[in-house]
């Protein structure tokens, strides 16, 4: 938000200009979001500026997400061909197997909790998820916080050394889950901010606001 001195009604309107264009940090984004709910004053510059500012849209079209994962398993398996025909060829047999196990109800008890990889943040955090990993799956949930406001997607990113970050998802209520094996120590996952859908660039384009390194 900007720190110049405005009057008042300048202040709200250079607020919700900046709350349009994405450019507010997360707790004053959450504060401006209470305030429209609560102020229809404030609530009716936001949608002035909203339509001020929706013409700088039509020279874009929608960007679709891109298919990050050969990339995922090109940086994993060091020999990639015979590493993700491996892969297939277990990912097919479980399939399989899965497939002769329907309608035969038996009663087992309940799988392990797959081992912790990470947890990004804490349990009294504004914001906080843990990563597992159970050999071939990384679930990522979220233990604290809440979702992302509106107009924002909350995206899970890992990150090898040296290399750019891969995205591996947009995180929300339910438990992201994600294909692979598990990522090598010294690996890092990170939880950026980005506008609905996530990030346009297949890079993070919003405040990174979680990362944790995976130990050995």
């Amino acid at each position: 938000m900007t720190d110049t001195s405005l009057p008042p009604e300048d202040d709200d309107d250079a607020l919700a200009g900046e709350y349009v264009l994405g450019v507010l940090d997360l707790a004053d984004r959450l504060a401006a979001e209470a305030r429209i709910k609560a102020d229809p004053v404030f609530a009716a510059r936001v949608t002035d500026w909203e339509t001020r500012l929706s013409p700088l849209n039509d020279g874009y079209d929608p960007v679709p997400l891109p298919d990050l994962l050969p990339q995922i398993e090109a940086r994993l398996f060091p020999h990639p061909a015979h590493a993700r025909q491996s892969w297939r060829l277990w990912l097919a047999g479980a399939t399989a197997a899965a497939a002769l196990a329907v309608g035969v109800l038996v009663l087992v008890p309940p799988a392990p909790q797959a081992p912790l990889l990470a947890t990004l943040g804490s349990a009294n955090a504004p914001q906080a998820y843990e990563a597992r990993h159970d050999g071939s799956r990384l679930s990522v949930r979220q233990i604290a916080g809440l979702p992302a406001p509106a107009g924002q997607s909350y995206e899970l990113w890992i990150i090898a050394p040296d290399a750019a970050p891969v995205s591996l998802g947009l995180l929300g209520a339910a438990t992201l889950q994600v294909s692979t094996p598990r990522p090598p120590a010294g690996w890092v996952l990170a939880v950026s901010v980005e506008p609905a859908g996530g990030s346009p660039t297949g890079a993070p384009t919003g405040p990174v606001i979680l990362t944790a390194e995976i130990g050995a």
